[in-house]
């Protein structure tokens, strides 16, 4: 049975998961964001402008005072447990068995929301291996184990993984007994990752952006710049439609509440087939954050 909250969005807002959750197409990234008075501005303005997904990750050291947050502060909304979608991740110190499985509950516990709608892990290596260690693949594979208990157990409604490469993705579902609900990847139009879109597309994982606005850097180019003024929209938001208009959810982060005003303005408007030829000649294979392909 589909499992969905009251206030998660318009049916044409959200994805429909492998697992049966539906998930919002637009969440909240919460990268770098620090502080309980600065969470609370931010997780206010986002559920004041209709975003209903949060994501965070262990290693941002942040879970529990979003978790704080969000207690606060929903039920000033009306909204209840139900109505939002929380993913976090697993750090890549803690691959492994009883690793993980200790720093899922951790999470679980930091964020005080009962279940998790996603989890993912992290990164496909073990902090602290090199990238050619073979380690790395028995490691997330002893994760992925506990990710797939912990779901059947019922803490966890979604398994996934993020900067997982094709090979790592063929690798996991060769093997498992859940297939991850999503993979999250830095995407953008200089980084647009047509082969793992055509591989989640075949075998129905959803594919989540990360660094959309290429840490900014996409903000001042001059291809996103005509868009931008041809649709009478801002550059991020041209950004971001891009990823929407392939079938990608986003998750932008900023700690302005007119950006995150803006960023949420996403509905209702598409790019015309003329913006994304434009849009589609900047891929360069350039990544702004980390590169997966080298870790075994």
């Amino acid at each position: 049975m589909e499992k969905v909250g009251a206030s998660l969005g318009p049916t044409e807002q959200t994805v429909l998961l492998n697992s049966g959750t539906r998930m919002p197409l637009l969440g909240m990234g919460t990268f770098r964001l620090q502080g309980a008075e600065l969470v609370s501005q931010c997780v206010e303005a986002a559920l004041a402008h209709g975003y209903r997904s949060f994501d965070t990750a262990a290693v941002y050291g942040n879970e529990a005072v979003i978790g704080q947050a969000l207690g606060a502060l929903l039920p000033l909304h009306g909204l209840a447990r139900s109505d939002v979608f929380l993913t976090t991740k697993l750090g890549p110190r803690d691959q492994g068995k009883a690793e993980a499985e200790a720093a899922c509950l951790r999470s679980l516990e930091q964020l005080a929301c009962g279940y998790l709608d996603l989890y993912l892990i992290h990164w496909p290596g073990t902090q602290g291996k090199p990238q050619g260690d073979k380690g790395n693949r028995e490691q997330r594979w002893e994760s992925w184990r506990v990710l797939e208990r912990m779901h059947y157990a019922g803490h966890l409604r979604a398994i996934g993984v993020s900067n997982y490469t094709l090979g790592h993705l063929q690798e996991l579902l060769a093997h498992c007994r859940v297939p991850p609900a999503v993979l999250q990847v830095e995407f953008h139009p200089e980084l647009p990752q047509r082969e793992l879109w055509d591989f989640c597309q075949q075998h129905g994982i959803h594919l989540q952006a990360y660094a959309s606005l290429g840490c900014g850097q996409l903000l001042g180019r001059a291809e996103v710049g005509r868009v931008a003024e041809h649709q009478g929209r801002t550059p991020a938001q041209v950004l971001l439609r891009w990823a929407l208009h392939q079938g990608v959810g986003v998750i932008p982060k900023s700690v302005s509440p007119t950006h995150l005003a803006e960023n949420a303005q996403l509905w209702g408007w598409d790019l015309s087939p003329e913006a994304m030829a434009e849009l589609g000649t900047m891929d360069c294979s350039r990544h702004y954050c980390w590169d997966p392909s080298g870790v075994t």
